[in-house]
């Protein structure tokens, strides 16, 4: 009896495996670089220790069907990262940063605990597969209060992901351990963008809220963006970058995609990661000087580049790219991403832009081809969840796209005029972390 009790808490599924998976696979990447890391430090087994509490919080959270069960784990789990993060609590700095870490995860606390109090008063059950297959049976007079849980469902995601305005404790958060932070940005932010998907049949029945999750990832995801090109240093480039991936992530969430947001969560953790540990080894930021704003030569054979790309993307998706749905547009991001790559080799210079034309045609949809296959490869192994189903475009779809595009275009060939300079202080002023988790000079840091 109490052996069936306990498999009643449980439920496993593709979405459970790829979480379980990205994050097991960071743990143990994390712990073997911090074995030479961390050597020397006298808190170096209490380090591990709370990494192994935090692999098993995270698996509990990806595996559990009870919502005490799954809250209980998610505060473990939060509370572990906190831990990890003052990892030296003589450092001012690093205290600054765990209290604010957790204000704000006690904030989303609060707002899934809430969420989850409403769906068991509709329901009558603590089994979240139940949730999901009988909320909507409840009645027309729980419709509301379903959609509220659904809102404090977004908003503990927003909290966790380290969506604006949530954004602020991870961009502060940078003076914990380097292991600490490559875990933090590559595993447990994805936390946000896990709760969303586990709850998506709910989502699905409500298509304004999931406009609501595109456009607070939109904004994110532009911020990110932009915060990341002014950044002196690649810590602060890196998180601010983490902020960008996970708005774009929701993006795809609130277009019905939540098969491609797995995709996205899961590469984007594995690279972040890796970013993040061989950071120490970079003196500054490598990147790739475009000579801009390019040349309109470079410019309208790269719109031609980031068009085959878009059409091999759409040929390998079997995706109608010109469909009234939102398939078009990640579409349209997709043929925006290409431009952008060809634009890379085509530079300035007309030679060169004819050289490099063949070269950027094959990568383009080399990329493309790429991209495709591994959103058809998630959307395979999730097929049976049915979380791919592409939204009527709304008004809200074309504001949004109309915007990054137009957000792109002005950092193409506007970014460095003059006359922006007050923007860009007042931009790159609001990406910077709380003062009182900056360390300003040498001995402001506890060595021992």
């Amino acid at each position: 009896m109490l052996f069936t009790s306990m498999r009643a808490m449980f439920h496993v599924d593709m979405i459970s495996v790829i979480m379980v998976s990205l994050v097991s696979f960071i743990a143990i990447a994390v712990c073997f670089f911090s074995r030479s890391y961390m050597k020397g430090d006298v808190l170096y087994r209490r380090f591990f220790l709370n990494i192994w509490i935090l692999l098993i919080s995270v698996i509990l959270i990806s595996i559990a069907d009870n919502l005490v069960l799954f809250l209980s784990a998610w505060c473990c789990c939060n509370l572990m990262l906190v831990q990890l993060m003052v990892h030296k609590s003589s450092w001012k700095a690093a205290k600054a940063s765990g209290r604010l870490a957790i204000s704000n995860f006690t904030l989303g606390f609060c707002l899934m605990l809430a969420a989850f109090a409403i769906l068991y008063q509709i329901s009558g059950s603590l089994s979240i597969q139940y949730i999901l297959q009988h909320a909507n049976d409840a009645g027309d007079h729980a419709g509301y209060l379903i959609a509220l849980a659904l809102c404090l469902l977004l908003l503990a995601t927003m909290t966790q992901s380290a969506i604006w305005p949530f954004h602020r404790w991870l961009i502060s958060s940078l003076n914990s351990p380097t292991p600490v932070s490559a875990l933090m940005h590559a595993g447990i932010v994805n936390g946000g963008g896990f709760l969303l998907a586990r709850f998506s049949p709910l989502y699905f029945s409500a298509p304004q809220i999931l406009n609501i999750i595109f456009i607070v990832g939109l904004i994110s995801a532009l911020l990110g963006s932009l915060w990341k090109l002014m950044q002196p240093d690649v810590k602060r480039m890196l998180a601010c970058s983490t902020m960008g991936q996970m708005g774009f992530m929701l993006v795809q969430f609130g277009l019905g995609f939540f098969a491609s947001g797995l995709a996205h969560l899961f590469w984007h953790g594995i690279f972040k990661a890796y970013l993040f540990l061989a950071s120490g080894s970079a003196a500054q930021e490598k990147r790739l000087d475009l000579g801009y704003p390019p040349s309109w030569l470079a410019f309208f054979f790269s719109l031609g580049c980031g068009a085959v790309g878009a059409y091999v993307f759409s040929l390998i998706h079997h995706k109608n790219g010109l469909a009234l749905d939102t398939t078009l547009v990640i579409v349209a991001v997709v043929f925006m991403t290409g431009t952008q790559f060809a634009l890379t080799l085509l530079k300035r210079g007309r030679g060169l832009v004819i050289k490099n034309l063949p070269l950027a045609l094959i990568l383009t949809s080399g990329m493309a081809v790429i991209y495709a296959a591994n959103v058809c490869f998630f959307d395979w192994i999730l097929s049976p969840l049915e979380l791919m189903q592409a939204q009527p475009l709304t008004l809200f779809h074309v504001i949004g796209l109309i915007l990054f595009a137009c957000s792109w275009l002005f950092i193409l060939f506007f970014r460095q005029a003059n006359k922006y300079m007050q923007f860009y202080v007042k931009a790159l002023n609001s990406s910077q972390p709380d003062p009182d988790t900056v360390t300003t000079y040498r001995k402001g840091y506890d060595y021992v």
